[in-house]
């Protein structure tokens, strides 16, 4: 009998579990990981060139994620891709469980849905450095002329060949999307043998982003559907490479669109997350299974501090994780993760340079003990640590991370009350409320590449500076039968009926002019089922029907509509109030500065015409105004009529897109506008536009009626009393 060398044999075991426990893509997600205490989110960011690429973020606990090199790539799309753009990254931890897989389609989308044909294998030892090899299907393989899209492939170990299964989507001519399968070569530089099908649709759909999940000695497959209802479903199978079965339900827990579905398995827990792109929203919505059929929304566990698109989360080691921390976490992510809610976490400065860093706080911050509850990983360590007095000036606080030299800033935290809403919004309407004696904001929903959002939300004060969410009013995917794109600038005007309060809501919606009506400021408000307006008025060229105003003439009771963009018009609403006087409509355009945005208001006998200027993703939009004797013009251009502009000293820019709301009885006056968010809208190109955020400030007028100039701030205004 020949002895066993026991020593040998124990790490032979050790090695064989690990790769069945850890590293094999199919059967790791069944199993306990031991060793592995963090996550990795391999991600991209958008729709543009510079967003096509690879992203990582980290997590200790598949809860809560920071983005790695400050939200920047970690590896260049130039020079993996053959088209300069990759999207939807897949990583895998191998079978041995020490080197790393991930597959990406090599796709710019600005060339069009249907303009690439390739995906690229990338192959790592460390996480940090990557080998990379282009699979092009078209010129691969024969056959392909017809080829129109390669799609968001993945990988996974399959034990019974020894050998990583690619798994991508395809779409040929005018047939469906499917999903194919090939084999990769022992390098991972190529694919082997002809791709064959792996899953088509049994209701003829397309299938798109493909997930394979092992679980229970089955293999379950999720996938998106397109074409017949668009959503997450799964396929089950007893073997990786055939034999899926359908299970007919949607698996998403949202009515809104979603794609790109990711499953991963929580470290020593018998839980799975499935989380998927909500991408016609701008955020990912997480759920949670026991059992991989019934899913539980836990989006309010969830904290991430950037906006992913289609990525998958892969189990990591504390040692990998702190390699990951050393190469691309700094001291400006550890600051800028600062997780105490007062903070306006969008507004924190940060100066690597200078050593310093601002925290902007919400009203009513007890600054003489703060813990501004900076992020924390196992491998960093700052101080001091807790609550501190920020409110004698800066604080020093010392950051190290793994490897890297220790570093100190000074930081100093104070009350900005401007932007007042959290996160990103523009174009704002308020309104005020006899009805709730609160105010009222329904702007933009903003974020959006290309201001492509579909839905409007409204908040509510009392004071002005303290603002609540009272969520989505109009969603056009679920609201409105006329339109489903562009959800932009809103109006609002509150009138009684019949001796009721009524809200008369006017939006834009696909460049056309929609109403919807309620009984509360905060809705529910029901679309009137048909356009407003939807022409260009007589006698204008180019320009849209778009950013509506409504106003009421104090004088004479009628109530007026305006809008345009390139060119200002008015028209009469009738009583009803969602029709117009079609004969009423007239073109009242001030001069060559108007851009769009009207906002009409009156006082002491005056009618006041402000709009604004330049493009909104320009560093120089901003408000002008004239005046009138009559609602419907013509306008007086008084001389230096630009009130609201660029601030560049304080980084203040794109200020833009007002309305104007006086304290009831008394003649204050506030103007609500939006910015480019800061500080970092100026960095952002043409994306500034789509990225901004409210601010209010206070509106004076001189002795003769004219508008003096405003000096947008950061600290905004106090609580209206």
């Amino acid at each position: 009998m020949r002895r066993l060398n026991i020593k040998a044999n124990a790490t032979f075991v050790f090695a064989f579990f690990y790769a069945f426990t850890v590293g094999t893509g199919a059967f790791a997600q069944s199993k306990k990981q031991p060793g592995n205490s963090a996550y990795l989110f391999a991600y991209f960011t958008g729709n543009t060139k510079a967003e096509e690429s690879i992203r990582f973020a980290v997590s200790e606990d598949g809860y809560r994620y920071k983005a790695l090199n400050n939200n920047e790539p970690v590896i260049s799309s130039a020079e993996i891709s053959s088209t300069g753009g990759v999207r939807d990254p897949h990583i895998l931890r191998g079978a041995d469980g020490k080197t790393f897989y991930m597959v990406v389609t090599d796709m710019v989308s600005a060339k069009g849905w249907d303009s690439n044909r390739a995906m690229v294998l990338l192959k790592s030892n460390d996480l940090l450095k990557w080998t990379s090899s282009i699979i092009d299907v078209q010129k691969k393989y024969p056959n392909q002329e017809h080829l129109k899209r390669v799609w968001a492939p993945q990988t996974i170990y399959d034990p019974a060949v020894k050998k990583y299964m690619v798994y991508w989507s395809m779409k040929h001519g005018d047939d469906p999307d499917k999903i194919y399968y090939a084999y990769a070569n022992a390098d991972f530089t190529d694919l082997e043998g002809t791709p064959k099908q792996l899953f088509f649709s049994p209701t003829n759909g397309s299938c798109i982003d493909g997930d394979i999940i092992y679980d229970k000695g089955k293999y379950n497959l999720f996938f998106k559907t397109e074409g017949n209802g668009n959503g997450i479903k799964k396929a089950v199978s007893n073997e990786l490479t055939k034999g899926y079965v359908l299970v007919d339900k949607y698996l998403q827990q949202t009515t809104d669109a979603v794609e790109g579905a990711g499953v991963f398995k929580l470290n020593n827990a018998d839980e799975y997350i499935l989380m998927y792109d909500v991408y016609t929203k701008g955020r990912y919505q997480f759920t949670k299974s026991k059992d991989l059929n019934t899913f539980k929304v836990i989006d309010e566990e969830i904290s991430m501090d950037f906006h992913p698109r289609h990525g998958t989360v892969m189990s990591i080691t504390v040692q990998e994780e702190n390699r990951l921390l050393s190469k691309w976490y700094s001291a400006k992510s550890v600051l800028s993760g600062a997780q105490n809610p007062s903070i306006k976490h969008y507004n924190i400065v940060i100066d690597s340079v200078g050593k310093t860093a601002f925290l902007p706080v919400n009203s009513g911050t007890d600054l003489k003990a703060f813990d501004p509850q900076f992020s924390k990983f196992a491998g960093v360590n700052i101080k001091p640590a807790g609550k501190v007095d920020f409110s004698k000036g800066t604080v020093t606080y010392t950051v190290k991370i793994g490897d890297q030299a220790a570093e100190t800033y000074a930081i100093a935290a104070a009350v900005n009350n401007n932007p007042v809403l959290n996160g990103y919004y523009a174009d704002p309407e308020i309104l005020y409320s006899n009805q709730t004696s609160k105010y009222y904001l329904y702007p933009t929903s903003d974020g959006f590449t290309g201001w492509s959002g579909t839905y409007f939300k409204t908040f509510s004060s009392p004071d002005l500076v303290n603002w609540k969410d009272e969520g989505v009013i109009v969603d056009l995917n679920k609201d409105v039968s006329w339109a489903k794109k562009n959800a932009w600038a809103p109006t609002a005007i509150e009138k009684k009926v019949n001796g009721a309060y009524k809200y008369f809501y006017y939006f834009t919606a696909a460049q056309k002019i929609g109403v919807a009506v309620a009984d509360h400021p905060a809705g529910p408000f029901k679309d009137s089922g048909k356009a407003l307006i939807s022409k260009r008025p007589a006698g204008t060229k180019g320009g849209q029907e778009i950013d509506p105003d409504v106003f009421t003439d104090p004088k004479t009771g009628k109530t007026y509509l305006y809008w345009g963009n390139g060119h200002m018009a008015v028209a009469e609403l009738n009583a009803d109030l969602v029709s117009i006087d079609t004969n009423s409509i007239k073109v009242i355009t001030p001069d060559k500065t108007f851009r769009e945005g009207t906002e009409v208001f009156f006082r002491n006998g005056k009618y006041y015409f402000l709009w604004s200027e330049n493009d909104t993703r320009s560093p120089d939009y901003g408000v002008r105004y004239g005046y009138s004797d009559s609602p419907t013009g013509k306008i007086t251009i008084p001389e230096d009529n630009l009130i609201l502009t660029q601030l560049p000293d304080q980084a203040i820019y794109g200020t833009g897109h007002n309305s104007v709301i006086q304290i009831p009885g008394k003649d204050e006056w506030y103007i609500v506008y939006h910015r480019f968010t800061r500080p970092k809208g100026i960095t952002m190109g043409e994306s500034a536009g789509y990225n901004r955020e409210v601010c209010i400030d206070k509106m004076e007028f001189d002795e003769n009626g004219g508008i003096k100039k405003v000096v947008p701030t950061l600290e905004g205004i106090k609580p209206i009393k």
